[in-house]
């Protein structure tokens, strides 16, 4: 899995959740945004690592997870986020959302349209969303 490849991710598993949340699957819909941003983060980090180098095998640990706020750090983000939260009311609205996704999402039968539809518009928000903000890092 390379940069390129989790930035591809990032588009089909966003693509994938709106599909899913048009056609009522509020449960998929959730798990994949989550998944979207997830890959972002991942992308984040993936920049800090020059090709040829030996691995840092504590980055390659940590990045070993599925929690945001974890790879948040990991991706050397947490300064830069709360900068942006400072600016941005909005932003930091929207990470309040994001940030409490869990992959163990997955298992969770009763998840509503509008906690799904609120990680979405959290993760694609043109102004202030996750993913544009992501995607100056990577």
């Amino acid at each position: 899995m390379n940069k390129s490849d989790l930035e591809k991710l990032v588009e089909i598993r966003l693509l994938e959740a709106e599909t899913l949340l048009k056609s009522g699957n509020f449960q998929g819909a959730y798990y994949l945004v989550g998944y979207s941003l997830e890959c972002a983060l991942k992308a984040c980090i993936a920049k800090q690592v020059n090709q040829y180098d030996f691995p840092n095998k504590q980055l390659a640990n940590q990045s070993h997870t599925h929690n945001l706020t974890e790879l948040l750090g990991v991706a050397g983000l947490k300064q830069k986020l709360s900068e942006k939260e400072k600016e941005d009311t909005d932003f930091g609205i929207n990470w309040a959302v994001a940030k409490d996704w869990s992959e163990s999402s997955r298992y969770e039968c009763n998840i509503e349209e509008t906690r799904a539809r609120d990680l979405i518009n959290a993760v694609t928000e043109i102004n202030s969303g996750i993913l544009a903000w992501l995607k100056t890092y990577w």
